[in-house]
This record gives C-alpha cells, structure tokens and sequence, in this order.
C-alpha cells in the first residue's frame, strides 16, 4: 500500500551530498554568475528535446522503426533519470523519491527547501528554464499523441505514450514537492498559475516605460 509523505527519510547508504547542502559546497566566487549550474542546465533540456528531436526526423536518418524506437527510449529514460535525481535537486531545491519499509509499505516522498537561505541562493534563470522544460515537453508528446492517434499510427502511439508517461511522472513529482503532497493537483496546478500571472503583471508595471516622448515642436504642415 503507498503513501505520500513530506518526511526526510535518510537514504540506506546513501554516501551522497545531503539534500539542500549542495550549494554551501560551492566557490562563492560563481555565485553571481548568470547559471551557476550550467553544464546541468544544459542538460535538463538536452536529454528530452534530443528525444523529441529523434522522433521527428528519425524518417529523415532510418526506415527502421525499431531503431528509432531504442534510440528515442534511450534519451527518454536518460533524462528520466536526470530531471528526477539531478537537475530538480540543484535547480530548484525538489526531490521526489520512494522507498520500501520493514513492513513491506511503498511510501512517496516529496521533498522540498524552502528555507529562507536556500531559496535565496536558487538562481532564477535555472529556475525558470527547469519549469519551463518541465512543462512543455510534455505537450510537445501530448500533440505527437493526438496525431500519432488520429493518423492511426498505432506502434508509434506506443512511444508516445511511453514518453508521456515518463514526462509526466517527473510533472506530477516535482509539482507535489513544490505545492505539498497533501494538496489537490488540481488546486496546485491554479496556484501556480496564479502566481506566474501576478508575476508576469508585476513586472510589466514595474518595468521602465521604452515609449519616445510626443514632439514638442510640430508645425502644422497645412492651414485651411
């Protein structure tokens, strides 16, 4: 039987850096720095736009389709493994996980810092490319579905469903570590976009207006 919990329960030989600590190892040196985790960056997006990319023109490269069913898989389970483990734990301080206990129970983890000090050290550029990713690749597959579905392309729905499925599994994590695991998805996913949608009116009155003045001086160029 499975169940959510926000608890932090210690990893069995777990030898890796603790949760929410990776960044108090880091030179402060880096810390103004437009991406101080670049190289992770670059591949939180990597793995599943090179996924999306293979399904595309894989026609263009191989008349094979199991060919580019592997390849496809390949970089679907790569980033699987990247966006749930890595990327989502540095970016943006979230990390989802299960584990078994003594009794045989299957429980969900949802982890999240939210620590004043934590998040202010969260660069705001990686956080915004992390959701950005998070959230729109999944409707790339979910449009791929719809005409792999009406184009009656059923081995290819196949893929896709796998790819949505995975995809969609790192959404729902990380919108549970950032919103709380006893609260409704639905009621989440408004939440946050509430809060993208008074951020985005903030800073479009905030920001300087760019207009040129009127002219001051304009003759008439006719008098009737």
């Amino acid at each position: 039987m499975a169940s959510a919990t926000v608890r932090n329960v210690p990893l069995l030989d777990d030898d890796t850096i603790p949760f929410g600590e990776e960044d108090e190892m880091r030179d402060p040196s880096i810390a103004a720095q437009k991406y101080t985790h670049p190289y992770v960056t670059f591949f939180h997006l990597f793995f599943r736009g090179a996924a999306i990319v293979i399904y595309v023109f894989c026609g263009w490269f191989s008349d094979s389709f199991i060919t580019s069913f592997v390849f496809v898989v390949l970089f679907l389970s790569a980033d699987f493994w990247t966006v749930k483990n890595i990327s989502g734990r540095l970016l943006v301080g979230l990390r989802w996980w299960n584990y078994v206990d003594d009794d045989g129970k299957s429980h969900w983890v949802f982890e999240s810092k939210n620590s004043q000090t934590f998040q202010s050290r969260i660069n705001k550029h990686e956080q915004r490319i992390f959701w950005l990713g998070l959230i729109l690749c999944p409707l790339f597959w979910g449009l791929f579905f719809l005409v792999a579905l009406f184009g009656l392309k059923f081995k290819w729905l196949l893929l896709v469903m796998i790819a949505i499925a995975l995809n969609a599994a790192n959404l729902y994590g990380y919108i549970k570590c950032n919103f709380g695991a006893n609260k409704d998805l639905n009621s989440a996913a408004t939440d946050f976009m509430k809060t993208q949608l008074f951020k985005n009116a903030v800073d479009m009155m905030t920001k300087p207006s760019t207009a040129p003045p009127p002219p001051t001086n304009v003759r008439p160029t006719g008098v009737v």
